[in-house]
């Protein structure tokens, strides 16, 4: 085995995805598998989803040791640490990759990671297996970051990313039991959903959101490789949804109403959900998602008050959420809507605004986060003099950082509270009136 690949997300592990039970597949491991396998690597998967750490360790301990690749974000950090520190002793050379470990590539080889690869994975992994783990060429290598054997912390320029997406095989799902993912869904859902993704990055610049995998790019595969894929996929699994995973579907109107010709074209049909921004959806367009199917829209709002949307640097106005969820309801898809509360300069009419603007927006779904800043993006450094680490790195994630001055945790949950009773299709005035006296009432909490 040249490499096994495994991603520290265990579904067991995670409360709030037990209580939803929509999990996919790890498409980024699988990219990464399908691209080494076609050149000739032998690479393993261990699909944590489903799996344990008690499982993985044993796996670990019982060897042979070889090299290990560790996707982790934010939300695994802590079993990714757990992880490397097992593969660790157990004689493993640990690549640590993925969203967060390039935004802290100390900490990382400080747990035990040998090295870090940071941007998109498939041209710097393969590189990094050729080389034999050996570091005295590491330097010649794209996309890397290690200790020199004195110590000192290297950084390689950046790897060049992938020109032709549609060459590169598609995510090896055959490598893992898709069908947990499907009856999972089924169980819980009565249907089976699969994941893909038509490109990837995203050139907006909101300054909250991390671009540190792809960068502040956008590349698209052809609308016939797309749905070469879908056409696999249905026939494959027989999944009754899609979720097309995109950052922004609906980014490229000219490559969506060829993809619609293509599907039209082969007799394929399919519901299918998508997110994409305000400023990308038009009559047209949401006319060409319906005739997709498209049975669901994620629109990002962030906030109804277009002083915190320009801080954000969204790039849009509250007018054109309204009129891009409108476009989607006159065309009877379903719309869902991301608000985030707490965002460096919001204040109580900033919240109010928000809650008006989704009251006027009528979303079939809404959820809401506190904003939290993550390492790497501009709205962390804005913040950086201000934050609060409530516990060591290793024992935390991002979203456990508090920004003093900040309103508190109760706060937000009274916005909370306020946003779901104006929303209920029968407001009760008198929570109505709670909800807005606790608003006022925790105004003046801040965080420490």
């Amino acid at each position: 085995m040249n490499l096994l690949l495994t991603h520290a997300y265990f579904l067991a592990e995670d409360p709030k995805e037990q209580q939803i039970m929509k999990p996919y597949a790890p498409l980024g491991l699988l990219y990464l598998s399908s691209h080494l396998r076609s050149r000739g690597f032998d690479i393993e998967i261990y699909d944590s989803t489903f799996g344990s750490k008690a499982e993985l360790f044993a796996i670990l301990r019982d060897g042979p040791p070889g090299t290990l690749g560790i996707y982790a974000n934010l939300l695994t950090r802590l079993n990714a640490i757990e992880i490397i520190a097992c593969a660790r002793e157990a004689g493993w050379n640990i690549i640590a990759g993925g969203p967060e470990p390039a935004n802290y590539p100390e900490q990382y080889l400080d747990a035990g990671a040998h090295v870090v690869v940071a941007g998109e994975g498939e041209l710097t992994l393969e590189k990094l297996l050729r080389s034999s783990f050996d570091r005295k060429v590491w330097a010649e290598i794209g996309g890397l970051i290690f200790r020199s054997e004195g110590g000192t912390l290297v950084r390689t320029p950046s790897a060049p990313l992938i020109k032709d997406l549609d060459a590169q095989p598609w995510p090896d799902r055959e490598r893992i039991d898709m069908h947990k993912y499907l009856q999972t869904w089924r169980r819980f859902h009565g249907k089976g959903s699969v994941s893909l993704v038509t490109a990837r990055g995203c050139p907006y610049r909101c300054n909250w959101c991390s671009h540190s995998v792809y960068g502040m790019t956008h590349r698209r595969r052809s609308p016939a490789s797309v749905v070469n894929e879908i056409e696999w996929v249905i026939h494959r699994y027989n999944p009754e949804l899609l979720w097309l995973a995109d950052d922004v579907f609906t980014i490229h109107h000219g490559w969506l109403f060829e993809f619609a010709a293509e599907m039209k074209r082969r007799m394929l049909s399919i519901p299918f959900e998508c997110i994409t921004r305000a400023d990308r959806l038009n009559e047209r367009v949401a006319q060409t998602l319906a005739e997709l199917r498209c049975y669901r829209v994620w629109i990002g709002s962030e906030s109804g008050s277009q002083r915190i949307l320009d801080a954000m640097q969204r790039g849009v106005t509250t007018q054109q959420v309204r009129s891009a969820m409108q476009f989607c309801k006159s065309n009877a898809i379903q719309t869902g809507m991301f608000l985030m509360w707490g965002y460096d300069g919001e204040e109580i009419e900033d919240i109010e605004q928000t809650v008006a603007h989704a009251k006027a927006c009528q979303p079939d779904i809404c959820f809401t986060t506190v904003s939290y800043p993550i390492k790497g993006t501009p709205y962390y450094e804005q913040v950086a003099s201000r934050l609060v680490k409530l516990e060591d790195w290793n024992r935390s994630t991002d979203r456990d950082l508090r920004i003093k001055g900040r309103h508190s945790r109760a706060f937000y949950q009274h916005a909370d509270d306020l946003l779901k009773n104006e929303l209920s299709e029968a407001p009760d005035p008198q929570r109505t009136l709670a909800a807005r006296t606790g608003l006022h009432m925790t105004y003046h909490e801040v965080e420490a």
